[in-house]
């Protein structure tokens, strides 16, 4: 019900705004919003094609791992936790391993394996979901912490800013673990609350415990390692920009090792990062093939029998997804999202400081769209300086969440849910607390860059 009315609003607000702009001397406006709505259209179909083959191709993995027997070994090893922030779910219930899968690929920031992965935890919730088009307790939760976006290695994001120039494009690595952890965490408290899980229990806090571990460990080793890294990083720089001030004067030579230096300038902070997820990923999909030939399991024909739901998993949500962009492009177009702005930065401007408003497009479009926060993170780095204060917190916001409604929309489109009861209220308490965990990252990191 509160994403009907949601949905609702982006296309009241939107044809207001466009009205206002109109009746300015703005005639284009209605046009612009008509475009965005064909081009977002067919953005939505291609998404879900090009979704067809990963889709296939991860959800039959999965189901080699269920057939073969990894998905049970997985299922045991997270049940002690998942148990209990999932009560519903019976013991050892396949959907514990493969949400566990899901939140593996989320933090290791490998998106094309999560969306599948997720999906398919969505679908062994719904059988065991009674009420079909009601969002469960069990997939509010999964969805909240889905949303949520932890995230150990925010690999794209290190490229982004390289990309854009960054004198040291690591340096968000940091703010971005501590605001996405910030955000997981309320969102599993809110969840919590209102379902009245118990989140003291011995077995709850020792999980979370090794979480906490686990993540200040990385914090520490990458830390160190980025910092060992940091003098030769400079000198590539240096490198780099003498080779780019050559122009066209620069020898075959000169101008192939311009196009090397962006890939070496990450260092091992960036070869190890990849490295670890692509490792971790294919070492899972070999353990599931090795254990099912080991089971006598027929493990081509398991393959197919799973990459058949993901076509029709793919080919389903479609209309769920055309329907949330195009609200969403609306919204874009109309220009309410600029006068959204200009309002936070009149609420805000009386409390201090509010340079931080200048990245706010990158926080208001990343529970709409995960393309569009991207655009605007981008643009804050061109416009404000990729080293800057402004560029530093949007690339932070960009890591610190995830993109709620876009993912809602394809989650719950995928199982036939429509009544979504508190799931997006709860996504976006979660998104708030990440976003204001950025901000107070963005100035105690790069606080001085104002």
């Amino acid at each position: 019900m509160v994403l009907n009315y949601i949905w609702i609003a982006f296309f009241v607000i939107g044809f207001f705004v466009a009205l206002i702009k109109l009746f300015q001397g703005d005639l284009s406006i209605f046009p612009a919003m008509v475009d965005q709505i064909h081009s977002l259209a067919k953005v939505s179909v291609t998404i879900s094609l090009g979704l067809i083959g990963v889709m296939a191709l991860w959800l039959g993995f999965m189901k080699i791992g269920e057939n073969g027997g990894a998905i049970g070994i997985l299922t045991r090893l997270v049940s002690p936790f998942f148990s209990r922030l999932f009560p519903e779910i019976p013991k050892n219930h396949p959907a514990m391993g493969s949400m566990m899968m899901n939140f593996a690929a989320n933090m290791l920031g490998l998106d094309n394996a999560a969306t599948p992965l997720g999906l398919k935890a969505m679908n062994h919730l719904q059988e065991l979901n009674p009420e079909k088009e009601t969002a469960s307790n069990a997939q509010i939760m999964f969805l909240v912490l889905n949303t949520s976006g932890l995230t150990l290695i925010p690999v794209s994001i290190i490229a982004l800013r390289l990309a854009n120039g960054a004198a040291n494009p690591t340096d968000i690595f940091i703010p971005i673990l501590a605001a996405t952890s910030i955000s997981t965490l309320v969102g599993l408290v809110t969840v919590s609350l209102i379902q009245k899980i118990n989140l003291l229990q011995p077995v709850v806090l020792a999980y979370l415990a090794g979480a906490v571990l686990l993540i200040g460990g990385m914090i520490t080793y990458f830390r160190n390692l980025d910092q060992t890294w940091a003098p030769t990083r400079e000198k590539l720089m240096a490198e780099m920009a003498d080779l780019k001030a050559l122009g066209d004067t620069a020898s075959a030579e000169q101008v192939n090792r311009l196009a090397e230096i962006p890939d070496l300038i990450p260092g091992p902070m960036g070869e190890q990062s990849a490295f670890l997820g692509s490792f971790i990923i294919f070492s899972i999909i070999f353990g599931f093939i090795a254990l099912a030939a080991i089971r006598k399991v027929n493990v081509y024909e398991s393959f197919i029998e799973g990459a058949k739901e993901g076509f029709e998993v793919a080919v389903k949500i479609i209309p769920y997804l055309v329907a949330m962009l195009v609200a969403i492009g609306v919204f874009r177009a109309s220009g309410a999202m600029i006068y959204m702005m200009n309002a936070f930065r009149f609420v805000f401007s009386p409390f201090g400081d509010t340079k931080w408003v200048e990245a706010l497009p990158v926080a208001i479009m990343k529970p709409l769209s995960g393309s569009g926060a991207r655009g605007a993170a981008v643009d804050a780095m061109q416009t404000h300086g990729v080293d800057s204060f402004i560029g530093s917190l949007a690339c932070t916001m960009q890591g610190s969440t995830e993109t709620t409604f876009y993912t809602l929309a394809v989650y719950f489109g995928a199982v036939g849910v429509i009544r979504t009861r508190y799931t997006i209220v709860a996504g976006l308490i979660a998104d708030l607390a990440g976003i204001i965990g950025a901000i107070v990252m963005a100035y105690l990191f790069f606080g001085a860059r104002m």
